[in-house]
């Protein structure tokens, strides 16, 4: 009887149900239509094609793979902890991480000029750009004026605000979320004598960073999850609405979330292991970060390329759902294994950091020993104080309740739904709860 409970969490982890379909149409296996649809169009552009130019055919060679793995991704793998707007764009999303995670074992068979002789073949511009030739940091700090301080919020500080009110969404923990900030400041002054952009004067570092982006990106990102948990979800079949205008609005709301539950990491019940498995986040996010400005720094990246660019959407849509497998998987006693997705997102973390230290020797003989077991070391410090200081926090003055203000003891249990979350009838209305 346990091994079937077990069985049925990892099962819900991976494969989320959607009950109560209205419009079938959309959520019936259209297989053999697929097929056939597919394989007209790949001979189609196969005999249309002018065969002339190499690489155009080793680009639409490409793209058909592409085309098909993806395909078989929606017939064959789980779509994961979320259905919403459709379980075939998750699945696809399941798809595209597993070419990636590939793709990262291809090159880490390759060498240097090979690899980046594939970069230069996708974007000839890159011969030009040589990383020496980025600006210098961290000079002149004392010269604090309006100016320079304006010249510095541009773009990507826009960027940065963004992505940690995306990381507040995900993880919706205060102390979990100050934790990655703060040692995030720590990993770039541990990391400083290798990557020259980690080089910041301090109000830039701790004013801009820390309180102006990671700390309102933060205040938002919560302040939107507890606006969307207390919201009362009414699903209404679009079959049901009658106005036009209706309807379309209930198409484009069908891109928001079905509910929202109130996450609980810790409690002051928590074993160890749970609690470990909390600080092994906040450090698997550090490599992650790390990943993305040594990836750019050895292959030399301008932060503004697509290549860039494209990667950290494509990470930020692989974390939502391993976050959430994550988050099930430690908290959820029943749920003996890891999500897939979470599975195979852990292979994408190791392998880019395998490819950056095998590509980056030169870079990596200037490591200094002594900085990385420190930053080792303060990475846990400062992981255990911040997350088990909030839980204590949480404890003594909201009596235990996150930061999402539930007053739920279990990580699973619903909220009042006579406040919270009313269901009607609707397109994809499931059986569990869901982001």
């Amino acid at each position: 009887m346990k091994r079937k409970e077990n069985v049925e969490a990892f099962i819900t982890v991976n494969e989320k149900p959607v009950d109560d379909i209205s419009l079938e149409f959309f959520y019936k296996p259209h297989t053999i239509t697929l097929l056939a649809v597919s394989i007209v169009c790949a001979m189609y552009f196969a005999f249309v094609r002018d065969e002339n130019n190499i690489e155009e055919n080793i680009w639409a060679g490409i793209l058909c793979v592409i085309f098909f793995f993806l395909t078989v991704s929606v017939i064959a793998f789980p779509n994961g902890p979320f259905t919403r707007p459709h379980p075939a764009i998750w699945r696809m999303i399941f798809g595209l991480s597993v070419l990636y995670l590939l793709g990262l074992q291809f090159l880490m068979f390759q060498n240097y000029k090979t690899i980046m002789g594939i970069f230069y073949w996708l974007d000839p511009g890159l011969k030009n750009f040589h990383i020496n030739m980025d600006k210098e940091y961290g000079v002149n700090c004392s010269d604090i004026t309006f100016e320079r301080i304006y010249s510095v919020v541009d773009v990507f500080a826009l960027a940065h605000f963004l992505g940690w009110m995306f990381k507040a969404i995900l993880i919706r923990h205060m102390g979990i979320l100050w934790a990655i900030s703060i040692m995030w400041e720590i990993t770039e002054i541990a990391f400083a004598h290798l990557l020259p952009n980690f080089v910041e004067c301090w109000w830039d570092a701790l004013i801009l960073d820390v309180v102006v982006c990671n700390g309102i990106g933060i205040w938002c990102g919560l302040k939107l999850c507890k606006i969307l948990e207390m919201r009362e979800y009414k699903w209404i079949s679009i079959r049901h609405i009658s106005s036009t205008s209706g309807k379309i609005k209930r198409a484009m709301l069908q891109f928001t979330p079905q509910s929202w539950t109130a996450v609980r990491w810790l409690d002051p019940k928590s074993t160890y292991m749970r609690f470990l498995a909390v600080c092994q986040l906040v450090i698997f996010w550090q490599v992650t970060e790390l990943n993305t400005f040594f990836l750019k720094h050895i292959f030399e990246m301008p932060p503004s390329h697509p290549i860039v660019i494209i990667r950290l959407i494509l990470i930020g849509l692989f974390t939502a759902p391993s976050v959430r497998q994550y988050y099930i998987y430690i908290t959820d006693t029943q749920c003996k294994r890891v999500g897939t997705q979470c599975w195979v997102y852990g292979g994408i973390m190791v392998s880019e950091a395998i490819l950056c230290i095998k590509n980056g020797k030169e870079l990596f003989e200037r490591t200094q020993a002594t900085n990385i077991i420190v930053w080792l070391l303060i990475q846990l410090f400062v992981s255990i104080i911040f997350v088990y200081g909030y839980m204590l926090w949480n404890k003594y003055t909201k009596n235990g309740n996150e930061v999402t203000g539930s007053k739920d003891t279990s990580p699973f249990k619903a909220s009042d739904p006579r406040k919270m979350n009313s269901y009607l009838e609707s397109d994809d209305s499931a059986s569990f709860k869901e982001d």
